[in-house]
């Protein structure tokens, strides 16, 4: 994860991109354009006051229908593709929504966005898919290639969500022509997962220890180079603001130049890359790796092996991840209820602890997993969640030429 678990997962990334991925949320989104893919800034909200509007929101809503009898009279299925890597979605998430609703999940699980998309672009033809969960700044590109149809907000229950993910301006980047085509799932992050034993940190520590050659590291390269930029832009090392080269393709050009230039000098470090929650998890168990930046989900899996998931500096990368409908979806009023679902608190609460993020819906906080709640407690602060870092909106032109630079990093 926003996000951007693409962020993104970013994450919730080839995807996420991300994510991502991921504890209540404390920002609210501000924009330059309602209803575009610009930059966001971010307005800081306690943790704490953020709880408590998801405790207390839950408390003011009527709970809405968990089914409707059109979905009752129909196939009463969906075909979803999501995000490889998280059983208990399969073992928890789907058999509840199952049991409230009727609604079987026929699950096909990718490992990276850039996949989903790929499997999208097949299924515009194909078929066989009713709804995707890529992040905030990836599902407009996904739009624009014709990929998508809107939800109908009737058969939501858009007053279940938490303030700020879908509504205000991340309610607006959500939407294309007043139309919403994305509803938000989960948020998280994507920060340092770091072995406390042997990990040689800054202090504080900082995006810049990635590239430690004492240090063993696994990485996904995009957002590595992101990493790399924003150290650079940091310690004042390049010639205008890291965020410019979102907004403006020759200054993206100009500044991931030289992002890229840097991270060769210091790719000897690098033991694994990772697309995928499995990937990441390995380099760690497998192949040594001393520090990663890697989603949240991936330090939670290792809390009980010595490895700490940190916040830098900098601030870690955040994620918004979410639903899209697709286009030639057969399931539409299932795909209907499924979404709504994950809205609710139980739904959110099981979603959420799925991928050990934060949930989306009012209440859900309440019936979260006390030890992953502890633990995103033991990273974020209230300074550093003020630090946080969404991933901003990524055209489809962003997207290609990211990828270049990615591909040109592994390669060297």
């Amino acid at each position: 994860m926003c996000l951007c678990r693409s962020a993104g997962r970013g994450h919730r990334s080839a995807g996420r991109d991300p994510s991502n991925e991921k504890r209540a949320n404390r920002c609210a989104l501000t924009q330059s354009q309602p209803g575009r893919t610009n930059l966001t800034t971010l307005t800081p909200l306690s943790r704490r006051r953020f709880l408590k509007t998801s405790a207390a929101g839950a408390g003011l809503l009527a709970a809405p229908a968990l089914i409707s009898s059109k979905a009752l009279a129909s196939s009463g299925e969906i075909n979803f593709v999501g995000w490889a890597g998280y059983p208990a979605l399969t073992e928890k998430v789907f058999p509840a929504f199952e049991k409230a609703t009727g609604i079987k999940v026929n699950f096909k699980e990718l490992p990276d966005q850039d996949t989903m998309f790929a499997e999208a672009k097949v299924a515009l033809e194909a078929g066989g898919i009713d709804v995707i969960e890529p992040t905030l700044d990836r599902w407009g590109g996904w739009n624009s290639n014709g990929l998508l149809a809107p939800f109908d907000e009737a058969k939501l229950a858009m007053s279940n969500y938490l303030p700020g993910l879908a509504d205000g301006a991340a309610g607006d980047r959500s939407r294309a022509d007043g139309k919403l085509f994305y509803v938000p799932s989960v948020w998280g992050t994507e920060s340092l997962v770091v072995n406390e034993a042997d990990a040689k940190l800054s202090t504080p520590p900082s995006l810049g220890d990635l590239f430690n050659a004492e240090n063993q590291a696994v990485l996904r390269p995009h957002s590595t180079l992101a990493a790399m930029g924003r150290w650079l832009d940091a310690t004042g090392k390049l010639p205008r603001p890291w965020m410019d080269g979102y907004t403006d393709m020759a200054a993206m050009t100009e500044l991931w130049d030289i992002a890229l230039a840097e991270a060769i000098k210091a790719k000897g470090n690098v033991v694994q890359w990772w697309s995928g929650e499995n990937e990441a998890n390995a380099g760690f168990t497998a192949n040594g790796a001393t520090i990663g930046l890697c989603w949240d989900s991936t330090g939670f899996n290792l809390r009980k092996d010595g490895y700490k998931y940190v916040a830098p500096v900098e601030g870690a990368f955040a994620w918004h991840q979410g639903f899209v409908l697709m286009k030639n979806a057969k399931n539409v009023d299932q795909a209907h209820e499924f979404v709504k679902y994950v809205s609710t608190a139980e739904g959110a609460a099981g979603w959420a602890s799925a991928f050990s993020s934060n949930p989306v819906g009012k209440g859900a906080a309440d019936l979260m997993d006390p030890e992953v709640s502890a633990y995103y407690n033991g990273t974020f602060n209230d300074e550093a969640l003020a630090k946080l870092w969404w991933w901003p909106e990524q055209s489809a032109e962003f997207i290609a030429k990211r990828t270049e630079y990615a591909d040109k990093y592994k390669a060297a």
